[in-house]
């Protein structure tokens, strides 16, 4: 992954941070609450409460920007993902977002949703910090014929002017002044041990406690669990943690010209998104549920969206207003309350957040498979996030080398490489194509009007190329 340009020296106010989830925000789900300043959404499906944040790279618009259509009635796309996270925030109480114990083996990816104490001192008793001889007093010393071994029980005390052998990590015997490293000392012709350098009291000796104290916190509420989280907590003597329960997502596939095998035939085609939400939703945080192939049934889709008990409901297409588009029809049948109806993005336009349930939401993506992920970046990401407490990314932004195409008056989403400093645009970047998208880093927030070679634009790392804990699709 290559360096970021982070964003600095702007200023924010509160409008600009409505996204954003701190700590306690993130646990308010967990302890059923309402995070402070939350507001249940007001009636049209608007959330109350603070404004959208101001998304990077949208305040420097080329010149050739066009003036938003009047009668172009979308929601703005830095608005729709603001609206995705207070939704998210908007939960009400509910068992399914109490916290889970999870097995360490289970828990990666996960939030914490209780602060990680320390249940021992660590380490929990002196150790060597070097293979070597545990040494008393000045020297030379005469070696004791057995030596000290990690995970034996604890040794006898060494007398003034007596060495004993030492394994890394093992307990330090009493009486000890220090730890003369194997390079650092030499025996002679009758067994004595001399050292080569001075042996200063406690050298490498990790002493009990030195990294912490039984019962302190070694990490806060809302720590994201990382492979590295994983092990202090193993060390830390837990066996389980006390986290935030993935949110979990039925996916439903529309479409009757959809084939699931072999190359495309007799005016179908090969269904693109069944293979890939699932492990996406799952980089994103969310536990896949199911997996459903629909048709174009609007019946079909009607149970499956009223019998769903999932946090989070993803359609695939329908979400227009054609003879087959049933997801709007749906959601008026079932009465939800629709959050938005369209974004001002491409592509993936036609996107939708609806409430379902009092602790349900449905996202609606477009057919065309890019997008679809357009759609999830917009609206599964911060949706799914925000469930999960995890913390929101932090904005940055990079130069464009080439140019970026915009349109008139929605931000577009295009697939960039990233080359040192810079961010390349690929090529391949219509609505129904992954070749570009497979072959990206990110996506480039492209304000109204494109953007100009050299002008920083707002970058959305895809979770494979992040090198973080998105890597992790299980």
């Amino acid at each position: 992954m290559t360096a970021r340009s982070l964003r600095t020296g702007e200023n924010t106010g509160p409008a600009e941070d409505a996204d954003e989830l701190d700590v306690e925000e993130a646990l308010a789900l967990v302890r059923n609450d309402r995070a402070p300043g939350d507001h249940p959404p007001a009636a049209g499906g608007t959330p109350a409460g603070p404004g959208p944040r101001h998304t990077p790279g949208h305040g420097d618009r080329p010149p050739t920007a066009h003036r938003p259509d009047a009668h172009h009635k979308a929601t703005p796309w830095p608005e729709a993902r603001a609206t995705a996270a207070r939704a998210a925030r908007a939960v009400t109480r509910g068992a399914r977002r109490a916290p889970v114990s999870v097995r360490l083996d289970d828990a990666l990816g996960l939030t914490l949703a209780a602060p990680l104490d320390a249940l021992t001192d660590l380490p929990s008793f002196d150790t060597s910090a070097m293979d070597g001889w545990a040494v008393s007093g000045p020297g030379p010393w005469s070696v004791r014929d057995e030596g000290v071994l990690a995970g034996h029980a604890e040794p006898t005390p060494l007398a003034d002017g007596e060495a004993a052998r030492i394994a890394t990590g093992a307990r330090i015997p009493a009486e000890t002044t220090g730890v003369l490293r194997s390079e650092h000392g030499q025996l002679d012709e009758k067994g004595r041990l001399h050292a080569t350098r001075d042996v200063a009291h406690g050298q490498d000796i990790r002493p009990r406690g030195q990294e912490c104290r039984s019962g302190d916190q070694l990490l806060p509420p809302g720590t994201l669990v990382t492979p590295a989280v994983l092990g202090l907590a193993a060390a830390a003597g837990y066996d389980t943690l006390t986290a935030v329960p993935r949110p979990r997502v039925d996916v439903l596939v529309l479409g009757d010209e959809l084939l699931t095998e072999g190359t495309p035939r007799g005016g179908l085609i090969r269904d693109a998104l069944g293979p890939m939400l699932p492990p996406w939703l799952r980089a994103l945080g969310a536990e896949v549920t199911a997996v459903r192939r629909l048709g174009d049934s609007a019946e079909a889709l009607h149970q499956a969206v009223s019998g769903s008990t999932a946090d989070v409901i993803v359609t695939t297409g329908g979400t227009a207003a054609g003879p087959v588009d049933h997801v709007h029809p749906t959601l008026d049948r079932i009465g939800a309350e629709l959050l938005v109806d369209g974004v001002k993005v491409r592509p993936g336009h036609p996107m939708l957040l609806a409430r379902t349930k009092e602790n349900q939401h449905l996202v609606g993506l477009p057919g065309n498979p890019l997008a679809a992920v357009s759609g999830l970046l917009t609206l599964a990401e911060p949706l799914l996030r925000t469930l999960a407490a995890r913390p929101a990314p932090e904005p940055y932004t990079l130069p464009l080398r080439d140019e970026a195409h915009g349109h008139p008056y929605d931000t577009r989403l295009v697939p960039v490489v990233l080359r040192g400093d810079s961010a390349v645009p690929l090529h391949y970047n219509g609505p129904a194509m992954l070749r570009g998208i497979a072959a990206a880093d990110a996506l480039a927030v492209v304000p109204p009007g494109g953007a100009r070679p050299g002008q920083e634009a707002e970058l959305l790392d895809l979770p494979w190329a992040s090198a973080g804990i998105g890597v992790c699709f299980t």
